[in-house]
């Protein structure tokens, strides 16, 4: 059951964490953050991607909670490493492309991030990792799913949707399906049953 004295408040304008939010049966509302991540990634190059994608997600929610007091606001962030490199989301086709050209026979690691805060106070947050192995792509395939999958993959840090056509570029996954999506929900929905936002 929600807790009637405190708003639960998403910081995202993803469509796929209010949906997996959703599903799950979560009674939220959605603000989205304004926060210049590329600003701030450029600042945090020297750290760890796990540092990076909580301290994100962190910002994230505490600009919202500053406009509503004693609100629970979740900050979710997600980063993509591959040989070193830090990925950022496609603007573009050929963005998408040359990162897909990039990923192809190789296993990439997504680093998901999600945290809770009230009164600009980080009350939790954890990082959780998930390594997918892309197949062997041919450019034919991929000059096909650019254009199947559309500016949809513009939202993501890979540029591809697992939970549709971007199922097809992968030969295996290990680690939590909902991290892939961006929202670690599990331990999210065990937190917030300890706050008695949703029943135990």
């Amino acid at each position: 059951m929600k807790n009637q004295d405190q708003k639960l408040i998403l910081a995202s304008a993803s469509r796929t964490r209010s949906q997996i939010l959703l599903n799950a049966g979560i009674d939220f509302n959605i603000q989205v953050s304004n926060i210049d991540e590329s600003v701030i990634k450029k600042q945090l190059k020297s750290k760890k991607p796990e540092e990076i994608a909580i301290k994100l997600a962190t910002l994230k929610a505490q600009e919202i909670a500053k406009l509503h007091e004693d609100a629970l606001v979740i900050g979710a962030d997600q980063i993509l490493e591959c040989d070193g490199l830090l990925f950022n989301k496609p603007t573009n086709v050929d963005e998408t492309r040359s990162n897909l050209e990039f990923l192809r026979g190789k296993t990439h690691r997504l680093i998901s991030a999600v945290c809770v805060v009230c009164n600009n106070e980080k009350l939790w947050g954890i990082t959780d990792n998930v390594y997918l192995t892309m197949r062997e792509l041919s450019d034919e395939f991929i000059d096909f799913y650019v254009q199947k999958a559309g500016k949809d993959v513009y939202s993501s840090v890979g540029g591809y949707r697992l939970e549709d056509f971007g199922a097809q570029l992968f030969t295996q996954i290990e680690g939590d399906y909902f991290s892939v999506l961006g929202l670690p929900l599990l331990p999210l929905l065990e937190f917030l049953r300890y706050k008695k936002i949703i029943k135990s």
